[in-house]
């Protein structure tokens, strides 16, 4: 489970009734059911006119991939393995690795050493896999509109709850008691609209952004990896040329052990 989208919801949950609280306002003045209606079927209703129902269907994989923390192997580990791939096919030729696909899980490096090992060239490879990750850019990208588009549709939303509630208010205007809290029930709308579009909507769709990002970074790794493995790069040439993707103080690291130890020697 990916533990920081649990806590960031609940911290949002404290934060408003805590801050409720504090003005001496109860939570159950959240559950006024017109404004619930309001902005959560309107915003349904917002995204499913936005967006065909092919990419609608894919929203509770997207909650999925949202709380659940995919496990990805370690840039340390990418590096690692394309450097002893790289040895073995340097001293043994590149058809040497092919007793290393059925080893593969990922599909897409097992796609990449198989081109590789079938004699396709640099270019073709790097062309096939290349137009793999911008598709794969493309639906996420896509999946992370979806909640883009309910975060900008929500507060709106409220604005016009918040009308709706003072159309309802001003007949009202004889009874104060009665106005105040017609009133204070049609500034709910604008609440909730705010806060589902501000604290869930957006943070979700830049969290999908930020792991497609994570992972699109390793797939280009892959793909250098690859490339480098088949052009007959040294070892080391290609631990430097994939801690490129590392930050500074990975990168460092990689570079010092690598020139201390050989680290792309095969143990």
């Amino acid at each position: 489970m990916d533990i920081s989208s649990v806590i960031g919801i609940i911290l949002g949950l404290v934060s408003l009734i805590v801050g409720m609280f504090f003005k001496g306002v109860t939570p159950d003045a959240l559950l006024n059911p017109a404004a619930l209606f309001i902005i959560i079927l309107g915003t349904i209703a917002t995204v499913v006119i936005a967006f065909p129902m092919s990419e609608l269907k894919r929203i509770p994989k997207l909650f999925g991939v949202l709380f659940k923390d995919k496990k990805l192997v370690s840039d340390l580990e990418i590096i690692q393995l394309f450097s002893s791939w790289a040895d073995l096919a340097r001293r043994e030729g590149l058809l040497a690795l092919e007793s290393k696909v059925d080893e593969v899980d990922d599909s897409f490096l097992k796609n990449g050493l198989t081109l590789a090992i079938d004699g396709q060239n640099a270019d073709y490879i790097r062309d096939v896999l290349t137009e793999e990750v911008e598709s794969m850019e493309e639906r996420h990208s896509a999946g992370a509109q979806i909640f883009t588009q309910a975060g900008t549709y929500a507060p709106t939303l409220g604005v016009l709850g918040a009308v709706i509630g003072l159309i309802a208010a001003l007949k009202e205007l004889d009874d104060v008691e009665k106005l105040g809290l017609a009133i204070s029930a049609a500034f709910v709308a604008t609440l909730l609209g705010i806060f589902t579009g501000y604290v869930l909507w957006h943070p979700f769709a830049n969290k999908l952004k930020r792991k497609s990002a994570v992972e699109v970074k390793q797939k280009m790794m892959i793909i250098e990896g690859i490339l480098s493995v088949l052009e007959g790069e040294a070892p080391r040439v290609i631990e430097q040329k994939l801690a490129s993707y590392l930050p500074k103080s990975e990168r460092a690291k990689i570079i010092g052990e690598s020139g201390a130890d050989g680290l792309g020697k095969e143990s």
